[in-house]
């Protein structure tokens, strides 16, 4: 497990932040919670409101969940606060993920990304040289 959590002018992101956190983990469904607890404590200790806390542990649980499914080999959660959004950023080193199975229910499988897009107001997945990106950002008043 690698962890940073800095003040910064710029974020990993390559834009301006106040805080930026990055976690760093095995894509192993047994560190999901530590990717949920690790984003709950760290959104406390940088004075999110709690509504908006919760709604983004529910987001880095889901993202992480599908990341420790479908990544390989390691998972990492990037959280980055500027003036006005929380930006959450799970990448993984898996695979393209096909996105629709008629044989599958949807009350068995696929809400996550479904919750993520109700909660985030922007989100973004991108397949890249070295697995997944996926990003969600979410309104916030510090």
């Amino acid at each position: 497990m690698f962890v940073t959590d800095s003040a910064s002018p710029t974020s990993l992101l390559g834009q301006p932040c106040r805080r930026q956190a990055l976690l760093t983990l095995p894509a192993q469904e047994a560190h999901v919670s530590t990717a949920r607890h690790f984003a709950a404590d760290l959104l406390e200790t940088w004075s999110v409101p709690a509504s908006e806390r919760d709604s983004a542990v529910l987001i880095v649980d889901e993202l992480a969940a599908n990341a420790a499914r479908y990544g390989h080999e390691r998972m990492a959660l990037l959280l980055a606060l500027d003036h006005e959004a929380l930006h959450i950023v799970v990448t993984d080193s898996g695979a393209a993920v096909e996105r629709h199975r008629p044989d599958i229910a949807p009350d068995e499988h696929g809400r996550g990304t479904g919750i993520v897009q109700y909660l985030a107001p922007s989100t973004e997945i991108h397949q890249t040289r070295g697995g997944r990106e996926v990003r969600a950002s979410l309104r916030c008043s510090p």
